[in-house]
């Protein structure tokens, strides 16, 4: 019989036992939740109130919790999805009925793109109305969970008290176990607002399972890859997530293999270390590169829809691919798929591989990137890349940055040196607008000493204009920079490109720096020339700041084609 972590059974003191049968009077459901969380190790919830809620928020008030109300529910879960990412713990998000519940679900989606670790906590009618029936409670769907089940990584439903501390743990579990993800759990009503007798949660076991690589499929990557001739590394989101940083960089030093990163994988590898292919990976001489690799290791990627260059890309030699969602193996290309963790397969692979000597894996390196520079110095997009090189001046390196959906953010993505890991963000996994604001607001709730910032475009920031009370309230030393072109830019160009001209992307819009300061937060329009000293003053202010900046950018030429 095998025995693992979660037969150790502690035993419990007199005290304990004393306390376990004379529980504190007043309790109820939506205690035995708070108190679960607690156990497992909570400290924050995000979240918004609503009616089939109010249990939930009352126990919130009698707990050590600290509780981070945002104006809407989407935003919200973008916030526990940043803190999520940059803690890597489970973020809790607690979420009423009905439209209170489906408003969270494309910062879910983005979530489990992302495999961010949040713990949505919703509510329900009451059991009595549950069936599929139509009883006509407010805020009452027909099949709640049916709606988060093609977005979440698992389902969790409780129909009575005694359910809720093994489903808060099971969620937890499933949160963290890799790839991490969010997950849901649906309590009724009269379950959270019932009194209860149960005794006070003590620290469930919710330790996630390891994903441990098959030794053998280790040692036949490892065999390619110390006998190949010109191995090559991608380095997905995956080994962000991991913190498997160190290990990608002790294992591509070993091989001398050059690193690129997709764009989930930003500040996996050194920037400017001279095996680093940067980020470029929708460009052409950068898949060329990759395609011309006889062993290519792809690690924590599934190699979608950006990261493959447009499903273009055609790799000639041998592809290992080592990922934690099992889906993704090999769902792109033929691959020795090996399903893992990145950190744990990485250093398998350490200790298995022999050492590689390659004097000329520098300069080949050095000559990509040369002609990724001069094909883009071709395209007259000085001020973008200026733009860049302003916020890279005032931005800490330490500092993390949440980058929207818009033109600058394409931009960061293939150019935006990330000085750290885990300190580029987007909303590049399922590429939902309004992600850049209420993220950085989450970062900041996670680690308030240092600046964060947002940056977003016009039609973005209007997604969430409404997060600039919850700066406020919560004093979040977040820079929001908007850069106003007058409509949704990027759709703009996709759609004058495909068809000549464009329907619905142009935008009235507000003044925004009038708008901030009208929520107490200060503002300022700055132009590309005083944009470094401007986000400067903003990162050595408390508290929150807005940066707007009147500016109609072009995105770089595709070479996929």
């Amino acid at each position: 019989m095998s025995h693992d972590h979660h037969d150790e059974r502690p035993e419990l003191t007199p005290a304990q036992i004393e306390a376990a049968l004379n529980p504190p009077p007043g309790r109820t459901g939506g205690d035995l939740v708070v108190e679960t969380l607690r156990g497992l190790g909570a400290t924050t919830v995000f979240g918004l109130p609503g009616q089939h809620a109010l249990a939930l928020f009352d126990a919130l008030r009698r707990s050590s919790l600290q509780y981070v109300g945002l104006r809407v529910e989407n935003n919200a879960g973008f916030a526990a999805d940043a803190y999520g990412r940059i803690t890597g713990e489970v973020a809790p998000l607690f979420l009423s009925t009905g439209p209170g519940a489906l408003t969270s679900l494309a910062a879910l989606q983005e979530a489990a793109a992302a495999s961010a670790p949040v713990l949505a906590v919703s509510s329900q009618i009451p059991v009595h109305g549950l069936g599929g029936g139509r009883h006509g409670h407010l805020h009452e769907l027909r099949d709640q969970q049916a709606s988060f089940r093609d977005v979440v990584k698992s389902v969790h439903t409780v129909r009575a008290a005694s359910q809720i501390p093994s489903a808060i743990a099971a969620a937890w579990e499933s949160a963290l176990t890799a790839p991490h993800g969010p997950v849901w759990v649906e309590i009724p009503q009269d379950v959270l607002e019932a009194e209860t007798g149960l005794p006070v949660v003590l620290a469930p076991d919710a330790t996630p399972r390891e994903l441990h690589a098959r030794p053998e499929l280790i040692a036949v990557a490892a065999h390619l890859l110390a006998n190949a001739e010109r191995p090559a590394i991608v380095a997905g989101g995956g080994v962000v997530r991991s913190d498997a940083s160190g290990k990608l960089r002790a294992l591509a030093e070993k091989l001398k293999a050059p690193v690129v990163t997709t764009y989930g994988g930003k500040g996996a590898f050194p920037w400017g270390h001279p095996l680093s292919l940067q980020s470029w990976v929708e460009d052409r001489h950068v898949t060329d590169f990759l395609e011309d690799a006889d062993v290519l290791l792809v690690v924590g990627s599934g190699l979608g829809e950006l990261s493959s260059n447009y499903y273009t890309f055609a790799p000639r030699g041998r592809v290992v691919q080592i990922e934690a969602d099992a889906g993704k193996l090999e769902a792109n290309l033929p691959a020795l798929g090996i399903h893992a963790d990145a950190r744990d397969a990485l250093a398998d692979l350490i200790d298995a591989v022999a050492p590689r000597e390659d004097p000329a894996a520098a300069d080949r390196v050095a000559g990509v990137l040369g002609r990724v520079r001069d094909r883009i110095a071709g395209q007259g997009r000085e001020l973008e890349q200026d733009l860049l090189a302003a916020i890279r001046t005032a931005l800490p390196d330490a500092s993390p940055s949440f980058w929207d959906m818009t033109i600058l953010g394409y931009w960061a993505w293939a150019a935006f040196d990330a000085r750290r890991p885990n300190t580029m963000h987007s909303a590049q996994g399922a590429g939902g607008l309004g992600y850049a604001f209420p993220a950085a607001l989450g970062a900041a709730v996670a680690d308030p000493t240092r600046p964060v910032l947002a940056v977003s475009g016009d039609g973005g920031a209007m997604y969430s204009v409404a997060e600039l009370a919850t700066a406020r309230q919560y004093d979040l030393p977040v820079t929001w920079l908007i850069v106003d072109d007058g409509g949704y830019g990027i759709l703009r160009e996709y759609l004058t490109g495909a068809f000549g001209e464009t329907t619905g992307t142009e935008l009235a819009r507000p003044d925004f720096a009038a708008l901030a300061a009208s929520f107490g937060v200060p503002a300022v329009r700055t132009s590309p020339e005083t944009l470094a000293a401007d986000l400067a003053e903003a990162f050595g202010r408390p508290g929150p700041s807005v940066v707007v900046l009147p500016a109609l950018l072009k995105m770089f030429e595709p070479t996929h084609l």
